[in-house]
C-alpha cells in the first residue's frame, strides 16, 4: 500500500511539474513537429527578431493610388479594357497606365492584384502605415519623397509642359520667359512646388487639389494656364480639344527641373527590399518604347477628365 502511493504522488508531482513548464521551449520531435514553437536564443540570451514583414505574405499586393488621375490612373463603372476592382469603392474599377504597371508585377511574382483608392495626400501616410503595400500613382522621384519612403523605377520619364487654351495669345509662346497671367497646378507636386516659380511673369494661384481639377481651371477660364507633366498634358487635350500643350523642351527657355524631378517611380515603406527588388526587376525588363507603349494605350481608352 506505502509503495502504491508513494507511485501515486511521485506521478502527480510528475504532472504539475510538466503544466508549470509550458513556457519553455521544446525539442523537435523526429519528424520534425513540434507542439510548442521553438525561439532559438542568441549567444547573449536574447530571442532574434522576427523577420520583416513585406505585406504580400498572404499573397496579395495591395496598391494605392487616386483612381482620379488619368491617364496614369483613373475610376470606371465596368471592368472593360482590363479595368480591376477598387477594394474600399465597391462596384467600381481602376484602370489606367499604373494599373497596367501593377497589374505586370503582381502576375510577374504569383501575386493577386488589389487596388485601393487613397486621396494624393494620403498616399505616403496610407504606406507607411501598412494598409497599403505599394504607391503606383504617378509620383516623382522628389529628394524629398525618397525621404519618407523607398521608390524603384523610373517607371517613365515624363517632360514638364503647359496647357492653355487654343484661342488664348499664350498659344503662340515659345518659352517660359513669355508666359504671363494666371496659373495653376496640382498641390504637392513638382509642376507646383518647382515649375511655376521659376515664371517671373505669372501670377501663382492655390493649387488644385487633384488633377481633375486642376485640368477644369484652364478649361473653364479660372486660370490662364496651368503646369503638368506630357502624359496628362496628353490626357487633357483627349478630352477638351479646346486645349494645346505649350511644349519648351530642347529650348533654353525651359524649366528648370533634376532628372529625379521628371522621373515617375513607384514607392514602397522604407527597408521593404523584398517589393523595391520584385518592381525593379519587372521595370528593368522593360524598355522606353514598352512604357511609352502601354501609355498611348491608356490614352486611347481613358474616360472624360
Amino acid at each position: 500500500m506505502k509503495k502504491l502511493a508513494a507511485l501515486f504522488l511521485s506521478l502527480t508531482l510528475a504532472l504539475s511539474l510538466t503544466a508549470c513548464g509550458g513556457d519553455t521551449n521544446t525539442t523537435p520531435t523526429p519528424g520534425g513537429e513540434s507542439t510548442t514553437p521553438v525561439t532559438d536564443p542568441t549567444p547573449n540570451g536574447e530571442n532574434t527578431a522576427p523577420a520583416a514583414l513585406t505585406g504580400v505574405e498572404d499573397g496579395v499586393l495591395t496598391v494605392a493610388m487616386e483612381c482620379a488621375y488619368a491617364p496614369y490612373n483613373w475610376t470606371q463603372s465596368d471592368d472593360s479594357n482590363g479595368a480591376v476592382p477598387i477594394a474600399n469603392n465597391p462596384g467600381s474599377y481602376a484602370n489606367g497606365y499604373d494599373v497596367a504597371i501593377a497589374k505586370k508585377i503582381a502576375e510577374q511574382n504569383g501575386w493577386e492584384l488589389e487596388i485601393m483608392a487613397i486621396e494624393w495626400e494620403g498616399l505616403s501616410p496610407a504606406l507607411n502605415a501598412g494598409t497599403v503595400d505599394m504607391v503606383i500613382a504617378g509620383q516623382s522621384m522628389t529628394a524629398d519623397r525618397m525621404a519618407q519612403v523607398d521608390m524603384a523605377g523610373p517607371y517613365f520619364h515624363a517632360s514638364i509642359v503647359c496647357v492653355t487654351k487654343v484661342d488664348s495669345p499664350l498659344s503662340e509662346c515659345t518659352g517660359i520667359s513669355q508666359l504671363t497671367g494666371t496659373c495653376t497646378a496640382q498641390t504637392g507636386t513638382v509642376w507646383y512646388d518647382t515649375c511655376l516659380p521659376q515664371i517671373e511673369g505669372a501670377e501663382l494661384m492655390p493649387a488644385a487639389e487633384t488633377a481633375p481639377a486642376m485640368i477644369m481651371a484652364v478649361e473653364s477660364g479660372t486660370v490662364d494656364f496651368i503646369c503638368t507633366d506630357m502624359p496628362t498634358a496628353m490626357a487633357a487635350c483627349a478630352t477638351y480639344p479646346d486645349l494645346v500643350i505649350l511644349d519648351f523642351t530642347g529650348t533654353e527657355d525651359n524649366f528648370t527641373v533634376s532628372d529625379e524631378e521628371i522621373n515617375i517611380g513607384l514607392s514602397v515603406r522604407k527597408g521593404n527590399t523584398t517589393l523595391l527588388d520584385a518592381a525593379n526587376k519587372v521595370l528593368a525588363g522593360m524598355t522606353a518604347e514598352g512604357f511609352n507603349t502601354l501609355m498611348n494605350e491608356a490614352i486611347s481608352v481613358q474616360p472624360a477628365i
